[in-house]
């Protein structure tokens, strides 16, 4: 077994009082605190100057994954309530196409009251723009904890995005211990979100508005947006001693072939926001390993699973290689975009490939985000989180920004 599984989680945790845990965000999103991690050393600053931090010549690199409203309350004609999580589109499997269902379709998903929901149709009704739609939802089978669900409606008009706009709640993280707010749906999407996907916000983007964004232009900071559509197995504690029980979750991601050029031609200056932009620039490496192997294999078999980048073998390749690779690939199939997934797990002993600098929020104790953290920082996440703890530092989802270098 390799070193980095035999990690005990609970080397992992720290004291988090409830009244740490930011409830909602502050009026400006910008005002948020940011805590400086530079060679070590530890300061603050408020998050409208992380403009004068940044490195010369960076490119930062931001998830413009959208939150869809993807809780579904269905209520029984006994009167029970039945609520279904929509997870991961199964037919058709692509985001985009699923979208734009307009008679049925199926996803994966979690349901709240499974007990009261044995067998049967579930209905509900949605209204929008004077048109009223009905929507079905039919248990085709259990796999652990999830179920497959088929949905289907009555009219034609209504696309499944519209149903979940005109039906569906926001999902909240759970440790806000609240409802879903009016506010939420503006303050829980970054500024720049536009494939709609994600279950979860990249919430490090959230500290981010079109004047910083203006900033960051006029310093000569560069940009560039892939997607990671952010799973509800995000906010999975690991329940495990070790961290080699944990199955990490699958997540959806796509980068054009734009971007993975710009990230080649920046290495050594790539400053991803966020765990999830870490996630999937970190795994384009690994799918150019995969590649360099095999040049005949789909991008989905070349997706990226939990210990692979902890093979020595899959770490000898330059960087610039493997990105490369998937340009190569890319440019054989006369494909603009790389769509795969990724199931990687970061955790100390971790070798970064790609990401220079993190914009990031505090994560939860015993959480794999903080195991991702900790091997950017070679362990000193304790002195970082001691420091914010210590200093009125705002944590999780709506809390306040680290800069991490």
């Amino acid at each position: 077994m390799i070193k980095t599984q035999q990690i005990r989680i609970e080397e992992y945790n720290y004291s988090l009082p409830d009244e740490r845990i930011a409830k909602f965000p502050l009026t400006e999103r910008t005002d948020s605190k940011l805590l400086l991690y530079r060679n070590g050393a530890i300061s603050q600053d408020v998050f409208k100057n992380i403009t004068d931090y940044l490195p010369k010549g960076a490119l930062m690199v931001f998830n413009n994954t959208r939150v869809i409203q993807a809780r579904l309350l269905f209520q029984k004609e006994t009167g029970a309530k039945v609520e279904i999580f929509c997870l991961e589109p199964v037919v058709p499997h692509d985001y985009a196409l699923v979208f734009g269902q307009t008679e049925c379709c199926t996803w994966t998903c979690m349901v709240g009251n499974l007990k009261k929901w044995k067998t049967g149709m579930l209905r509900k009704t949605i209204t929008r723009n004077n048109q009223t739609v009905t929507l079905s939802a039919e248990r085709m089978q259990t796999t652990g904890d999830s179920h497959l669900i088929a949905f289907s409606w009555d009219n034609p008009q209504f696309t499944f995005a519209d149903l979940l706009d005109a039906g569906g709640v926001l999902p909240i993280p759970p440790y806000l211990h609240r409802e879903t707010e009016e506010s939420d749906l503006s303050t829980y999407q970054t500024v720049y979100s536009k494939i709609k996907g994600s279950v979860a916000a990249p919430t490090a983007g959230l500290h981010f508005t079109d004047t910083i964004l203006e900033q960051l232009a006029q310093a000569g900071v560069n940009r560039e947006e892939l997607t990671l559509h952010v799973g509800a197995g995000t906010f999975k504690p690991v329940k495990s001693e070790t961290i080699n029980e944990h199955e990490m979750h699958t997540e959806f991601i796509s980068v054009k072939r734009s971007t993975i050029a710009n990230v080649l031609n920046n290495l050594g200056q790539i400053i991803a926001v966020g765990t999830t932009s870490v996630r999937t620039l970190e795994s384009l490496y690994y799918m150019g390993v995969a590649l360099s192997l095999d040049p005949s294999t789909s991008l989905e078999q070349a997706k990226v699973t939990q210990w692979m980048p902890y093979d020595p073998a899959n770490n000898q390749l330059p960087a610039a290689d493997a990105l490369q690779c998937i340009l190569d690939y890319l440019d054989a199939n006369q494909l603009d975009t790389l769509i795969s997934s990724t199931q990687i797990m970061i955790a100390p002993g971790y070798e970064f490939k790609v990401v220079r600098g993190i914009v990031t929020n505090f994560h939860q104790p015993q959480s794999t985000l903080l195991l991702l953290i900790s091997a950017f920082v070679k362990g000193n996440w304790n002195e970082i989180y001691d420091y914010a703890l210590a200093n009125d530092f705002r944590f999780l989802s709506y809390g306040d920004s680290s800069l991490l270098l």
